[in-house]
């Protein structure tokens, strides 16, 4: 059984609704026993980073999640979800992430190497490029997935960052470390990439073990 944490803003519905397409079981709930139950748990999200987490806060979520990540058992943030998953963000002044991850999400400059503008936010679909092995790619070939953001993570270690799109600069698209995993695009947008991922991380719910350990087995 798969949670979606409710926290007041996310594309909720949209990833349930793709999970269902995948026979999986899963619930969506801003209640912390409920969740702390969960084979893995999936923090969603759109719209901007404060008011995240100032709801995440105020909703006692933050400490939660830390508790359900110390667990061992998986954790996806999508979109805005995987940005919370990181240090800071300087969107609407700076601000404090989960801190899951080092590093922090920065907005497009707008303007490229030569000078020239380029659109914001980054919208459309864009190619991966793999740049480790994990399991959350594990029988996924190179593809493009759909991303709608106007900020990017710039990751303060590289072996966190496992797939990587570029949209004038080099963007985290997929991240991960442990039992902590996340992607910036949307993978109920994505098609069958995106269907496929979503696949991989549930398969590390019913695995019977934790995320940790695949992930160490994925680099073996």
């Amino acid at each position: 059984m798969i949670g979606i944490i409710d926290y007041g803003m996310g594309n909720l519905f949209s990833v349930e609704k793709a999970l269902e397409r995948l026979g999986v079981e899963t619930f969506i709930s801003d209640d912390h026993e409920r969740l702390r139950q969960a084979d893995g748990l999936i923090l969603p999200g759109v719209g901007a980073f404060k008011d995240a987490m100032d709801l995440l806060n105020e909703n006692g979520l933050t400490r939660m999640i830390h508790e359900y990540v110390q667990t061992g058992k998986p954790f996806l943030g999508i979109c805005l979800g995987m940005q919370l998953l990181f240090e800071s963000s300087e969107e609407n002044g700076l601000t404090n992430g989960l801190s899951l991850l080092p590093g922090k999400v920065i907005r497009f400059s707008g303007v490229d190497r030569k000078g020239e503008p380029y659109k914001v936010p980054h919208m459309g679909w864009n190619k991966l490029r793999f740049d480790q092995g994990s399991p959350l790619l594990q029988g996924v070939d190179e593809d493009y997935v759909y991303f709608v953001h106007s900020f990017y993570v710039d990751a303060d270690q590289s072996d966190v960052v496992l797939a990587e799109a570029n949209y004038d600069v080099n963007v985290a698209a997929v991240v991960g470390k442990k039992n902590v995993f996340g992607m910036q695009f949307h993978p109920e947008k994505s098609s069958a990439m995106g269907m496929q991922l979503l696949r991989n991380f549930t398969k590390l719910t019913e695995k019977g073990s934790t995320a940790d350990e695949f992930y160490n087995l994925s680099r073996n």
